[in-house]
């Protein structure tokens, strides 16, 4: 069973930078594609990025260009660095198999902005 946990959410400014691991577990990253999301107060969860390989990731439109999915083997984690953090990116960030995320979700990681 594949089991995720996420770290390296908190409080930062608009414009700044973060960046979040998912440790995961139960398999290899370097087999399966794994995938951001993120859920804001009141919505529902939303898609973040995706990366399929190596090589191949996507993007969320709304996130291009200021975040960059990845993963170190080794240690068998998937990062997201987030640049230019904005108001509107704040939520908690889970991160989960895809597709489909058929991995139990874990508690997330909170990122909050504000100045």
């Amino acid at each position: 069973q594949v089991q995720v946990a996420e770290f390296g959410g908190g409080l930062v400014q608009p414009g700044g930078s973060l960046r979040l691991s998912c440790v995961v577990s139960g398999t290899t990253v370097s087999l399966i594609g794994m995938a951001w999301y993120r859920q804001a107060p009141g919505k529902q969860r939303e898609f973040v990025a995706r990366l399929v390989s190596a090589a191949v990731a996507s993007y969320a439109d709304f996130v291009k260009g200021r975040f960059t999915i990845s993963r170190d083997t080794s240690k068998n984690v998937v990062y997201l660095q987030m640049h230019n953090i904005q108001p509107e990116d704040a939520a908690v960030y889970y991160c989960n198999t895809s597709p489909p995320p058929s991995a139990t979700w874990g508690q997330g990681t909170q990122v909050t902005v504000s100045s």
